[in-house]
C-alpha cells in the first residue's frame, strides 16, 4: 500500500494540474504556518476576511490569522456558532455576502464541509476567488467546484468555483475529532454504489462514463477504503490517505461538471434526510454519517438486484401497469409536505420520466444486455456485508437505527429518493422493471446488517 506522500505526488499532484481552477493544493504537517505566504503567492489585495465556525477556529484559527498578519494582511473574522451544526443552506451563505462587498477582499474558508459551502457560494456570487483550509478530512467537497445547499427546503448542488489555494496541515486534521475523520470516511464509501449507478446509466445509455472522471475515482477507491481500523487508532498516514481521496473525488467532480462522479442513490438518501433536519441523540446527523446509512441501504439494493434474471422480465406487461406522469405526481404530492419541494420534486421527475414507447425501448435494452450488465455490476460493486464491516472498523454507522431512523423511515426515504433528482440511478431501475416494491419489502426489513 503507498504511502501519503506517495499518494499525493503520483494522484493528488497531477490532478490538481489539470483543474481549471485550483492553483495549489498544500497537503503537509505544519501547513497552518504557511497560510500568509500562500495566500500572498496566489490573491490580490491586503484584506482577508475569515470565515469559520467556534470549532473550526478553535481548532485552526489563532495560527492562521497570526501568519496572514506576519505577511501583511489585514484580517476580519467572522465566526458563527458550532452547536447546533450549522445548517448548510444558501440562506445562512447569503448572510456571509455583505461582508465580501468591500473593496479587494481575501474570502477565506476554514473549517470543514458546511464553513467551505457557504463560503465557497458567497465568493463566487461575489465573482470572487477564495482560499480553503481543511480542518478534518470529514467530506470530499473541498475542491469540487459545486456547493451542496439546501434552497428553499430542497438540498441542490449549486454550481460554483472551486477555491484557488486549499491548505491542509495533517497536524490538525489528525486532531479533529475521530466522528468527523468517520464522516469523510462514509462520504467516501457512497463512492462504490455512486460508481454502480453510474454502470446502470452508462449501460442503458443514459449518461455515459467520464473516461478522465471515473478511473480518476473508481480505480483508487478500494486502496482509500482498505484500512479503515488504522483510522479508528487514529493513525497519521491512514487519515491522510483519507483526505487525498476526498481530495481527488473533489476534483473529479470539478472535472466531470457535475457530482455524478461522486454521488448516486446513497447521497439521493442522504439528501432527504438533510433536508428534514434529520436529528440523533439530540444533535444533527451529519452528512457522511448519512450517506454512510444511504451506502449500505444502496448497497444491499444492488445484492439483491444481482441475484434476478433480469433477462427474463416482460416489457409488454411491465409497461401496461407503469406509474404514469401524473402517477408520479400523486406521489411526490403525498409524500412531500413542503410545496417549494414538491414543485422542484415534479421537476426533476419530469426530466427523467419515460413515456410508455421510450420505456419499452430501454426495457428491451436492459433484457438483452442484462447478463453483461449483471456480471459488470458483480465485479465492480462491494457486497453490502463486506461493506459494513469495513464502516463499523472506521466508527461510522452502519444501519439506520444507528442515526435513528427506522425501518420505515427507511422505507419512506428509499421511495422518495427516486423523486428528487433527474440523475438516473438504481431506484429508477427498479421503478422502470416493475421490481422497486418487491426489492424493498424483501430488502428493508430489521435487522439488515447485524453485527457478526
Amino acid at each position: 500500500m503507498p504511502d501519503w506522500q506517495t499518494e499525493l505526488r503520483e494522484i493528488v499532484e497531477p490532478a490538481v494540474k489539470q483543474s481549471a481552477t485550483i492553483r495549489q493544493l498544500l497537503v503537509e504537517r505544519g501547513a497552518i504556518q504557511k497560510t500568509g505566504a500562500m495566500v500572498r503567492s496566489h490573491f490580490d489585495g491586503n484584506q482577508a476576511i475569515l470565515f469559520a465556525d467556534e470549532a473550526g477556529f478553535s481548532a485552526a484559527g489563532d495560527p492562521a490569522v497570526q501568519s496572514l498578519k506576519a505577511e501583511g494582511f489585514g484580517v476580519t473574522t467572522h465566526i458563527i456558532p458550532a452547536a447546533p451544526l450549522p445548517k448548510a443552506s444558501v440562506e445562512l451563505a447569503e448572510t456571509f455576502r455583505p461582508l465580501l462587498e468591500v473593496p479587494g477582499p481575501v474570502p477565506i474558508a476554514l473549517g470543514s464541509g458546511v464553513i467551505n459551502d457557504l463560503v465557497k457560494y458567497a465568493a463566487y456570487r461575489e465573482s470572487l476567488p477564495y482560499f480553503s483550509i481543511a480542518t478534518a478530512a470529514s467530506m470530499d467537497g473541498y475542491a469540487s467546484a459545486g456547493a451542496p445547499l439546501v434552497r428553499e427546503g430542497f438540498k441542490i448542488t449549486i454550481p460554483t468555483s472551486a477555491p484557488r489555494a486549499i491548505l491542509a496541515d495533517l497536524d490538525i486534521i489528525a486532531a479533529a475529532p475521530d466522528a468527523m475523520t468517520s464522516w469523510g470516511y462514509g462520504d467516501l464509501a457512497g463512492k462504490v454504489p455512486a460508481g454502480g449507478d453510474w454502470i446502470l446509466a452508462d449501460a442503458l445509455g443514459v449518461e455515459p462514463l467520464d473516461d478522465l472522471a471515473w478511473p480518476l475515482v473508481q480505480n483508487h477507491l478500494s486502496g482509500w477504503l482498505a484500512n479503515p481500523a488504522a483510522l479508528a487508532r487514529g493513525d497519521f498516514s491512514a487519515i491522510a490517505r483519507l483526505f487525498a481521496g476526498l481530495s481527488v473525488v473533489g476534483l473529479a467532480m470539478e472535472f466531470h461538471g457535475s457530482s455524478r462522479p461522486a454521488s448516486g442513490a446513497d447521497h439521493q438518501i442522504a439528501h432527504l434526510w438533510e433536508m428534514e433536519g434529520l436529528q440523533f441523540d439530540g444533535r444533527h446527523v451529519s452528512h457522511g454519517a448519512c450517506v454512510a446509512v444511504g451506502c449500505m441501504t444502496t448497497l444491499a439494493m444492488y445484492d439483491w438486484l444481482i441475484e434476478q434474471d433480469l433477462s427474463t422480465l416482460d416489457p409488454a406487461r411491465i409497461i401496461s401497469s407503469a406509474p404514469t406522469l401524473g402517477d408520479k405526481y400523486a406521489l411526490i404530492d403525498a409524500t412531500f409536505d413542503d410545496a417549494r419541494i414538491i414543485r422542484r420534486a415534479r421537476e426533476e421527475t419530469r426530466a427523467k420520466h419515460l413515456a410508455p414507447e421510450a420505456l419499452g425501448e430501454r426495457l428491451e435494452t436492459l433484457v438483452s444486455i442484462w447478463p453483461d450488465l449483471q456480471a459488470r455490476l458483480s465485479s465492480h460493486l462491494m457486497r453490502a456485508p463486506d461493506m459494513a464491516k469495513l464502516l463499523r472498523a472506521a466508527g461510522a454507522p452502519v444501519n439506520a437505527s444507528d442515526i435513528g431512523v427506522s425501518p420505515g423511515h427507511l422505507r419512506e426515504t428509499f421511495f422518495a429518493s427516486r423523486f428528487i433528482r433527474s440523475r438516473y440511478t438504481l431506484p429508477d431501475l427498479l421503478e422502470e422493471a416493475g421490481l422497486l416494491n418487491r426489492a424493498v419489502d424483501t430488502v428493508i426489513v430489521p435487522p439488515m446488517f447485524a453485527a457478526e
